[in-house]
Protein backbone atom coordinates (compact mmCIF):
# COMPACT_ATOMS: atom_id res chain seq x y z
CA UNK A 1 0.00 0.00 0.00
CA UNK A 2 1.35 3.38 -0.76
CA UNK A 3 2.29 5.91 2.16
CA UNK A 4 -0.33 8.14 2.22
CA UNK A 5 0.17 9.70 5.45
CA UNK A 6 0.37 13.36 6.33
CA UNK A 7 3.03 13.92 8.92
CA UNK A 8 2.96 17.70 9.48
CA UNK A 9 -0.92 17.25 9.61
CA UNK A 10 -0.29 14.33 12.04
CA UNK A 11 1.44 16.69 14.06
CA UNK A 12 -0.33 20.16 13.96
CA UNK A 13 -4.12 19.09 14.01
CA UNK A 14 -3.88 15.28 15.67
CA UNK A 15 -1.58 15.63 18.30
CA UNK A 16 -3.70 13.86 20.51
CA UNK A 17 -3.20 10.63 19.55
CA UNK A 18 0.51 10.63 21.09
CA UNK A 19 -0.48 13.11 23.72
CA UNK A 20 -3.57 10.74 24.74
CA UNK A 21 -0.34 8.14 24.78
CA UNK A 22 1.26 10.06 27.91
CA UNK A 23 -1.07 8.04 31.06
CA UNK A 24 -0.28 4.60 28.93
CA UNK A 25 3.41 5.06 29.38
CA UNK A 26 3.39 6.45 33.27
CA UNK A 27 0.11 4.48 34.63
CA UNK A 28 0.28 0.98 32.31
CA UNK A 29 3.70 0.44 31.31
CA UNK A 30 6.65 2.06 33.59
CA UNK A 31 9.24 2.02 31.60
CA UNK A 32 12.39 0.86 33.42
CA UNK A 33 16.23 2.49 33.10
CA UNK A 34 17.84 -0.12 31.43
CA UNK A 35 14.73 -2.11 29.89
CA UNK A 36 15.03 -3.03 25.77
CA UNK A 37 11.22 -1.48 24.73
CA UNK A 38 9.71 -1.52 21.22
CA UNK A 39 7.63 1.35 20.04
CA UNK A 40 5.64 -0.65 17.46
CA UNK A 41 3.93 1.80 14.85
CA UNK A 42 5.97 4.77 16.67
CA UNK A 43 4.46 7.31 14.55
CA UNK A 44 6.40 10.76 14.69
CA UNK A 45 8.32 9.62 17.51
CA UNK A 46 6.92 11.67 20.42
CA UNK A 47 6.22 8.74 22.87
CA UNK A 48 9.30 6.84 21.95
CA UNK A 49 11.33 10.46 22.84
CA UNK A 50 9.30 9.80 26.07
CA UNK A 51 10.19 6.20 26.74
CA UNK A 52 13.74 6.57 26.05
CA UNK A 53 13.66 9.86 28.37
CA UNK A 54 13.06 6.97 30.96
CA UNK A 55 16.61 5.62 30.39
CA UNK A 56 15.50 2.55 28.90
CA UNK A 57 17.08 1.51 25.54
CA UNK A 58 13.93 1.94 22.98
CA UNK A 59 13.15 1.23 18.90
CA UNK A 60 10.33 2.83 17.12
CA UNK A 61 8.98 0.99 14.32
CA UNK A 62 6.53 2.45 11.66
CA UNK A 63 5.01 0.94 8.04
CA UNK A 64 5.00 4.83 7.09
CA UNK A 65 8.38 6.01 5.74
CA UNK A 66 6.92 9.59 6.28
CA UNK A 67 6.44 9.23 9.98
CA UNK A 68 10.28 7.70 10.05
CA UNK A 69 11.11 10.56 8.25
CA UNK A 70 10.09 12.85 10.26
CA UNK A 71 10.61 11.06 13.68
CA UNK A 72 14.10 10.50 12.60
CA UNK A 73 14.40 14.39 12.06
CA UNK A 74 12.76 15.58 15.15
CA UNK A 75 14.48 12.97 17.28
CA UNK A 76 18.29 12.28 15.64
CA UNK A 77 19.36 10.39 18.77
CA UNK A 78 16.92 8.25 18.64
CA UNK A 79 16.15 4.39 17.17
CA UNK A 80 13.60 4.41 14.47
CA UNK A 81 13.22 1.73 11.20
CA UNK A 82 10.15 1.35 8.82
CA UNK A 83 8.12 -1.84 9.56
CA UNK A 84 5.75 -3.74 9.04
CA UNK A 85 3.57 -5.43 11.94
CA UNK A 86 2.97 -8.46 10.74
CA UNK A 87 5.84 -8.65 9.29
CA UNK A 88 9.07 -7.47 11.41
CA UNK A 89 11.97 -9.01 12.58
CA UNK A 90 14.44 -7.49 14.94
CA UNK A 91 17.77 -8.94 16.35
CA UNK A 92 17.03 -8.47 20.32
CA UNK A 93 13.83 -9.67 22.46
CA UNK A 94 12.31 -6.95 24.70
CA UNK A 95 11.60 -6.71 27.77
CA UNK A 96 8.16 -4.76 26.71
CA UNK A 97 6.37 -3.60 23.52
CA UNK A 98 4.36 -0.45 23.65
CA UNK A 99 1.97 0.80 20.85
CA UNK A 100 -0.38 3.46 21.15
CA UNK A 101 -3.42 3.51 18.10
CA UNK A 102 -1.81 1.39 15.86
CA UNK A 103 -2.92 -1.83 15.82
CA UNK A 104 -6.94 -0.90 14.78
CA UNK A 105 -4.69 -0.80 11.32
CA UNK A 106 -3.41 -3.84 11.37
CA UNK A 107 -6.49 -6.32 9.90
CA UNK A 108 -4.05 -9.46 10.01
CA UNK A 109 -4.14 -9.32 13.36
CA UNK A 110 -3.10 -12.73 14.18
CA UNK A 111 -0.07 -12.33 12.38
CA UNK A 112 1.25 -9.23 14.50
CA UNK A 113 0.12 -10.69 17.66
CA UNK A 114 2.33 -13.25 16.62
CA UNK A 115 4.95 -11.39 15.62
CA UNK A 116 5.06 -9.21 19.17
CA UNK A 117 4.57 -12.71 21.19
CA UNK A 118 7.81 -13.98 19.13
CA UNK A 119 9.73 -10.77 19.90
CA UNK A 120 9.20 -10.47 23.78
CA UNK A 121 11.41 -12.20 26.24
CA UNK A 122 9.52 -14.74 28.25
CA UNK A 123 7.82 -12.10 31.01
CA UNK A 124 8.22 -9.66 28.85
CA UNK A 125 5.21 -7.13 29.05
CA UNK A 126 3.07 -6.14 26.46
CA UNK A 127 0.81 -2.81 26.57
CA UNK A 128 -1.06 -1.36 23.74
CA UNK A 129 -4.07 0.99 23.05
CA UNK A 130 -6.18 0.86 20.12
CA UNK A 131 -9.45 1.77 18.79
CA UNK A 132 -12.25 -0.34 20.69
CA UNK A 133 -15.98 -1.60 19.20
CA UNK A 134 -17.52 1.55 18.51
CA UNK A 135 -15.12 3.84 17.80
CA UNK A 136 -15.62 7.28 15.99
CA UNK A 137 -18.76 5.36 14.77
CA UNK A 138 -20.69 8.86 13.94
CA UNK A 139 -17.84 9.80 11.49
CA UNK A 140 -17.90 6.27 9.49
CA UNK A 141 -21.82 5.81 10.06
CA UNK A 142 -22.31 9.51 8.18
CA UNK A 143 -19.20 8.60 5.61
CA UNK A 144 -21.13 5.48 4.49
CA UNK A 145 -24.50 7.44 4.01
CA UNK A 146 -22.86 10.39 2.02
CA UNK A 147 -20.82 7.86 -0.23
CA UNK A 148 -23.50 6.37 -1.19
CA UNK A 149 -25.58 9.60 -1.94
CA UNK A 150 -23.20 10.30 -4.40
CA UNK A 151 -23.33 6.55 -6.04
CA UNK A 152 -19.57 5.34 -4.19
CA UNK A 153 -19.14 1.93 -2.09
CA UNK A 154 -18.30 2.63 1.22
CA UNK A 155 -16.25 -0.24 2.50
CA UNK A 156 -15.28 -0.99 6.32
CA UNK A 157 -11.44 -0.76 7.07
CA UNK A 158 -10.19 -0.77 10.47
CA UNK A 159 -10.09 -3.24 12.96
CA UNK A 160 -11.99 -1.81 16.00
CA UNK A 161 -12.59 -5.11 18.65
CA UNK A 162 -13.96 -5.75 22.10
CA UNK A 163 -11.81 -6.51 24.71
CA UNK A 164 -13.58 -10.26 24.72
CA UNK A 165 -12.74 -10.70 20.96
CA UNK A 166 -9.12 -8.95 21.57
CA UNK A 167 -7.94 -10.53 24.40
CA UNK A 168 -9.06 -14.12 23.55
CA UNK A 169 -6.61 -13.61 20.42
CA UNK A 170 -4.18 -12.78 23.37
CA UNK A 171 -4.26 -15.62 25.28
CA UNK A 172 -4.60 -18.27 21.90
CA UNK A 173 -1.18 -16.45 21.21
CA UNK A 174 0.22 -17.37 24.62
CA UNK A 175 -0.11 -14.40 26.61
CA UNK A 176 -1.87 -14.10 29.97
CA UNK A 177 -4.08 -10.91 30.29
CA UNK A 178 -3.45 -8.67 33.32
CA UNK A 179 -5.32 -5.88 32.93
CA UNK A 180 -7.89 -4.50 30.31
CA UNK A 181 -9.94 -0.64 30.11
CA UNK A 182 -12.57 -0.34 27.70
CA UNK A 183 -13.63 2.95 27.82
CA UNK A 184 -15.50 6.19 25.69
CA UNK A 185 -12.80 9.14 25.03
CA UNK A 186 -14.73 12.06 23.13
CA UNK A 187 -11.60 13.33 21.67
CA UNK A 188 -11.62 17.08 20.60
CA UNK A 189 -10.74 18.19 16.73
CA UNK A 190 -8.63 21.07 16.79
CA UNK A 191 -10.48 23.22 14.27
CA UNK A 192 -14.45 23.24 14.90
CA UNK A 193 -15.39 24.43 11.14
CA UNK A 194 -13.06 21.58 9.62
CA UNK A 195 -12.11 19.37 11.82
CA UNK A 196 -14.28 16.17 10.70
CA UNK A 197 -12.52 16.86 7.34
CA UNK A 198 -9.07 17.33 8.95
CA UNK A 199 -9.87 13.96 9.92
CA UNK A 200 -10.90 12.37 7.75
CA UNK A 201 -8.04 14.00 5.08
CA UNK A 202 -5.84 12.81 7.90
CA UNK A 203 -6.87 9.00 8.38
CA UNK A 204 -9.25 8.30 5.81
CA UNK A 205 -7.49 8.26 2.57
CA UNK A 206 -8.17 4.95 1.82
CA UNK A 207 -12.26 5.42 1.82
CA UNK A 208 -11.86 7.76 -1.48
CA UNK A 209 -9.76 5.62 -3.50
CA UNK A 210 -9.95 5.83 -7.08
CA UNK A 211 -12.63 8.66 -6.69
CA UNK A 212 -11.72 12.04 -8.24
CA UNK A 213 -10.72 14.72 -6.06
CA UNK A 214 -13.83 17.28 -7.23
CA UNK A 215 -15.96 14.22 -5.82
CA UNK A 216 -13.78 13.77 -2.95
CA UNK A 217 -13.85 17.31 -1.71
CA UNK A 218 -17.48 17.55 -1.55
CA UNK A 219 -17.98 14.11 -0.10
CA UNK A 220 -16.17 15.86 3.14
CA UNK A 221 -17.86 19.15 2.83
CA UNK A 222 -21.20 16.84 3.13
CA UNK A 223 -19.70 15.08 5.86
CA UNK A 224 -18.72 17.90 7.39
CA UNK A 225 -22.04 19.71 7.30
CA UNK A 226 -24.58 16.87 7.84
CA UNK A 227 -22.40 15.69 11.20
CA UNK A 228 -21.04 18.61 12.77
CA UNK A 229 -24.10 20.12 14.74
CA UNK A 230 -24.79 16.37 15.88
CA UNK A 231 -21.14 16.42 17.61
CA UNK A 232 -20.74 20.08 18.38
CA UNK A 233 -20.09 20.85 22.37
CA UNK A 234 -19.35 24.10 23.24
CA UNK A 235 -18.43 25.66 19.88
CA UNK A 236 -16.05 22.42 19.89
CA UNK A 237 -16.25 18.92 17.79
CA UNK A 238 -15.99 16.01 19.75
CA UNK A 239 -15.35 12.77 17.91
CA UNK A 240 -16.73 9.61 19.55
CA UNK A 241 -13.31 7.74 20.15
CA UNK A 242 -13.48 4.37 22.39
CA UNK A 243 -10.66 3.21 23.34
CA UNK A 244 -9.27 -0.38 24.24
CA UNK A 245 -6.24 -0.67 26.63
CA UNK A 246 -4.81 -3.90 27.54
CA UNK A 247 -1.77 -5.27 29.52
CA UNK A 248 -0.41 -8.72 29.21
CA UNK A 249 2.41 -11.06 29.92
CA UNK A 250 4.66 -13.59 27.73
CA UNK A 251 4.15 -16.92 29.47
Amino acid sequence: MADTWNAELYKTKHAFVFEYGNSLIGDWLQPQAGEQILDLGCGTGELTAQLAASGAQVTGIDASPAMIATARQTFPEGSFDVADATTFSLPQQFDAIFSNATLHWVREKEKAIARMYAQLKKGGRLVIEMGGKGNVDSILHTLNIVMQEKGYHYEPFWYFPSPGEYTTLLEQAGFKVERVHFFDRPTRLADPHTGIIDWLQMFGQHFFAGIPETDIQNILQQVQQELAPQITRNGELYADYVRLRVAAIKI
